[in-house]
């Protein structure tokens, strides 16, 4: 292969990097939007100019000048007249959009993917030095952002699936979860909490309990609960999801997007299997990434690798003896993981969702 590019493979590429540069203050500019309210305050009233936007954010009209005209540059907002004076132009969000960067319950809403895309990055000098050394970067170090940004992208597909897709289809668990007897869950790498939540929302009788090696998610996810009005039926614990010491005899064990973050792996699903009542189960979501390494692969391959080289690889190597399993968890590596972990059947799941693939595990 030459190591050098021909002109035109340099020009595609001078052209993917500048458009990438683009994209990446597209989610600067998404971030500002969403932390300063300046979208939620478009999406009701009139059209704004950057004064009247000014006033109702409490925020300085020049700096909120120069994000309208970005976001209209970028085609992000409309515009009523580009002719007009620049304090006179009026804004507003296009048809559909609040869905995407406003409303926090619609099954659109993407806008806390800039936040989390955007903490992911924000150690990268850490990154660097983990690079050379081979240790890894702790969860904290990744900052609010991504951890509010995971949990706010997570949290609308959790209240509007969970409960009306993703376990109605699972038919046993489903009817134990909605016993008049009521049912046990362990939640394990819950988060902030939104997925123990749902749980408890879609079922009223089941008891909930979630843990998470993460204090600042447990502190969020008590709070969470608190504002449901939920604290008497989900309670949550920091606490490693593969310490052998935990006990309980659960009807649904769940590993929502976490088991691919943990440094031991197996041993988290040794203490899933260990926390089972007589036949209970354990349900994993995990990416849908594909089920064999290519190259090039589609965006959301490359999604979940951008993911992985500079999040989830260094979070799991915390750990001198960590699995390193890294966001591209193949179902082979699953199936390995979960057989070396003691269980007897493994099965992927008929759940459609764009992003998880969905894995049943039985003793």
């Amino acid at each position: 292969m030459s190591t050098i590019l021909e002109a035109s493979g340099a020009e595609a590429l001078i052209e993917r990097v500048v458009a990438s540069t683009i994209g990446l203050f597209d989610l600067a500019g998404i971030y500002l939007g969403q932390r300063l309210g300046l979208y939620a305050a478009l999406s009701v009233g009139q059209p704004a100019s950057s004064g009247e936007l000014a006033e109702r954010t409490a925020t300085d009209e020049r700096y909120v000048r120069e994000w309208l005209e970005q976001q209209a540059v970028t085609g992000l907002l409309a515009v009523d007249d580009v002719d007009a004076a620049a304090t006179e132009r009026r804004y507003a969000l296009p048809a559909g959009y609040a869905d995407a960067l406003v409303d926090a319950d619609s099954p659109s809403y993407i806008a806390p993917l800039a936040r989390q895309a955007l903490g992911m990055v924000s150690p990268l000098p850490q990154l660097v030095d983990a690079f050379r050394t081979g240790a890894g970067v702790p969860y904290p170090d990744y900052g609010d952002d991504t951890r509010e940004g995971i949990a706010e992208l997570n949290r609308a597909m959790f209240i509007n699936e969970l409960g009306t897709a993703w376990f109605p289809a699972i038919a046993d668990v489903h009817a134990r979860l909605s016993a008049p007897a009521g049912a046990r869950v362990a939640d394990l790498g819950c988060g902030t909490g939104w997925s123990s939540i749902a749980i408890a929302r879609a079922y009223p009788r089941a008891l909930v309990e979630g843990i998470d090696s993460d204090p600042d998610s447990i502190e969020g996810a008590r709070a969470n609960a608190a504002a449901d009005g939920l604290e008497d039926r989900v309670r949550f614990t920091v606490g490693d999801a593969g310490d052998p010491q935990l006990e309980g005899a659960y009807d649904v064990v769940t590993i929502f997007e976490a088991l691919h973050d943990m440094a031991h792996p197996v041993e988290a699903l040794a203490s899933a299997r260990g926390l089972l009542a007589e036949g209970g189960t354990v349900i994993v979501a995990d990416e849908r990434v594909a089920e064999r390494f290519r190259a090039p692969g589609d965006d959301l391959e490359r999604l979940m690798y951008g993911f992985s080289v500079v999040h989830c690889l260094a979070v799991s190597r915390e750990d001198s003896e960590s699995a390193a399993t890294g966001t591209a968890m193949r179902p082979d590596t699953l199936r390995a993981y979960a057989r070396d972990a003691g269980f007897g059947h493994v099965e992927v799941l008929a759940i459609p969702n764009d992003f998880w693939r969905f894995y049943r595990l039985d003793p």
